[in-house]
């Protein structure tokens, strides 16, 4: 008997997160999400974003989680749902370690990104 691909939602996305146990993990299950949902047909992606997600257990990537269904319902013209806005960083966080990468976060994070506190480089985005 075989099972039926589902493609991850952002609740199993969080749920893969807070069971990894480093961050360089945590990215990897990010990209696995952004490649499964690029690969989803228009109409379903939505679905994928709007349930909230639990906590991961690390306030940092329960607010990215919350900026990610912004940035990409927005890229679909589509509002967010409302648990979105509860997540905001009380200060910023650049996920990148290199000081030229920070800049070009600063530089270049998608508003949703800046508006949660996460400053993360739309070319990172488009990389994973």
């Amino acid at each position: 008997m075989g099972t039926k691909y589902e493609p991850m939602s952002l609740a199993r996305l969080a749920t893969h997160l807070a069971s990894a146990d480093t961050d360089r993990i945590r990215w990897k299950l990010v990209w696995e999400f952004m490649e499964e949902y690029r690969w989803e047909p228009a109409e379903t992606r939505a679905g994928l974003l709007r349930d909230e997600p639990g906590p991961v257990g690390d306030a940092r990537w329960d607010v990215l989680l919350a900026a990610l269904a912004e940035h990409l319902l927005a890229q679909a013209d589509l509002a967010p749902p409302a648990w979105v806005d509860l997540r905001v960083l009380r200060r910023a966080w650049f996920p990148a370690e290199l000081a030229i990468h920070r800049a070009d976060a600063l530089a270049w994070a998608p508003a949703a990104f800046r508006k949660h506190g996460v400053y993360l480089s739309v070319h990172d985005l488009s990389a994973a």
